[in-house]
């Protein structure tokens, strides 16, 4: 598990942009070093806190002591996977109404489990920073009830999002807890 803060350097002194925590804190699993680097330093500069796993056992073992606001997970990792990780969070009271979203390079069979397993809002790699963390915030609202998510009128699953290419269907956010 890594908790970072991450300060962006002028002229000497280190000035953060926003508050950590201050948006709420986020779990941020994946066996990708670099990606939960990438990951966590976007939502960091957003004032997110984040905190990081390597994989979805490190995830479970973390998540009940860091209580997350939302938690974002990659689909093949070591020991075990994004998918089962979901279905495991979802069927612990403590953690079922923790909003999730997979970001992964994912076929159409994973976003048909993922949405199976209870999986709020899926994002393709590679991704644009700044989508991630529009994503992240929309999962945020929905999680504290502030008004209109972006959520409700998402794409249906399997439609294409505009310019997206075949793994577009990733780019779609499920129904899952939104009425």
């Amino acid at each position: 598990m890594e908790v970072g803060k991450t300060r962006t350097q002028r002229g000497g002194h280190a000035y953060p942009r926003g508050v950590p925590g201050l948006s709420g804190r986020v779990l941020v699993v994946d066996d990708n070093k670099v990606i939960r680097q990438l990951i966590r330093v976007n939502l960091e500069l957003e004032g997110f806190e984040v905190v990081t796993a390597a994989d979805g056992a490190e995830c479970l073992e973390v998540v009940h002591r860091v209580r997350p606001d939302v938690v974002t997970l990659d689909v093949v990792m070591p020991r075990l996977d994004g998918l089962h990780t979901a279905a495991r969070l979802r069927a612990d009271a403590r953690t079922r109404n923790i909003p999730i979203a997979i970001i992964s390079a994912c076929t159409q069979l994973e976003v048909d489990s993922g949405r199976s397993a209870g999986v709020d809002a899926f994002l393709a790699k590679p991704f644009e920073p700044a989508e991630m963390v529009r994503l992240v915030r929309r999962l945020m609202r929905h999680r504290r009830g502030d008004g209109d998510d972006g959520l409700a009128g998402a794409e249906a699953p399997g439609d294409a999002v505009a310019g997206r290419g075949p793994e577009a269907v990733c780019g779609a956010e499920s129904g899952h807890g939104v009425e």
